[in-house]
């Protein structure tokens, strides 16, 4: 766990547990004030030598052992959107039910999150935000990734928060539950990246499992992905395949992400890997390099919008919804 505190004079120890510790000095008055941003906790100490810092450290973990209660994440929504795109140029630009599409990704997540920036590198994307009321950063234009978008957007942004939340720019159903869900994976202490699935039905049918732009994921017992892959995982060998899914439960991968500020970092300075390049998933090079993703699962259908087709069903979907209010 990341002890963080606002730096005057930056000290950083290691605690016998590992653990990095950033002691605020505050010279003038002599003391260190200790910030645990999990904790509704701020204490002032008088301290001038590295075995009272150790003694710190373990105060924190004692208090935030017994006082569960009080221990609050913060978690900030990033909404990366790009104005180029192959497909669909102009997409978050799109109107959907009178607003643009980045308008309703920003207002399903607004609210649900501590904060929640749109993170963009086109001037008339940040111009449509700032109409609506929403918080937007401008980013640069040779990021090959949202996550990479993501990181510089938190950086500008300003620390503070524990957890960074990926969403994606095209989802404008996305909802309420879908990021409980994802900040639900942070109630373990070991998570250090999250994301979503949600279990494929037999109603589903064969050809949506076999479909190749719904990433599957296989989990081990404690819903930590063990792989994502684009073909259909597991392989039932002995099993007609038009049984496999009344045989196994398949997941299929919800592109949220959320990430521990600390993680974030680290995984945006990782190059490509072997089996990101194979099947064109990023969240591969993490694996690849050790770190682990937290599964959290939704009952939840969302139709993401990558074509003008897409818009097109989105725009049936959303008139379902409103008539069924």
């Amino acid at each position: 766990m990341l002890y963080q505190y606002k730096i005057v004079r930056p000290i950083q120890v290691l605690d016998g547990e590992g653990e990095i510790i950033f002691i605020q000095e505050d010279v003038k008055e002599k003391c260190v004030v200790c910030v645990h941003l999990q904790a509704s906790l701020q204490k002032r100490f008088s301290a001038d030598n590295l075995v009272t810092f150790f003694c710190l450290s373990l105060f924190i973990r004692t208090f935030a052992k017994h006082n569960p209660n009080t221990i609050t994440m913060k978690f900030i929504g990033i909404i990366p959107a790009r104005y180029a795109s192959t497909r669909f140029p102009a997409k978050p630009l799109a109107l959907l039910g009178g607003k643009h599409v980045i308008q309703r990704v920003y207002e399903q997540v607004a609210g649900v999150l501590d904060e929640a920036y749109v993170a963009t590198d086109d001037e008339r994307i940040e111009a449509a935000v700032k109409a609506f009321g929403g918080k937007v950063v401008m980013t640069s234009v040779d990021h090959k990734s949202g996550t990479d978008r993501c990181y510089e957007a938190y950086c500008k942004v300003g620390s503070g928060y524990d957890v960074v939340v990926n969403i994606q720019g095209d989802e404008p159903f996305i909802q309420r539950s879908q990021l409980e869900a994802v900040k639900a994976c942070f109630d373990d202490a070991s998570t250090q990246i999250a994301t979503l699935v949600k279990p494929f039905t037999p109603a589903d049918g064969f050809d949506a499992l076999e479909n190749v732009n719904s990433p599957k994921v296989v989990v081990n017992k404690e819903m930590k992905a063990l792989y994502f892959s684009r073909s259909i995982i597991p392989y039932q060998r002995n099993r007609d395949k038009k049984e496999w899914l009344a045989g196994h439960t398949y997941y299929k991968h919800i592109g949220l992400y959320a990430y521990r500020a600390p993680v974030l970092k680290e995984i945006t300075s990782l190059p490509q890997s072997s089996l990101e390049l194979a099947e064109s998933l990023e969240q591969l090079r993490w694996l690849e390099n050790g770190y682990s993703i937290k599964v959290g699962i939704s009952e939840v259908e969302t139709i993401g919008i990558d074509t003008p087709q897409d818009l097109a069903r989105a725009e049936e979907f959303l008139r379902n919804q409103q008539e069924a209010l």
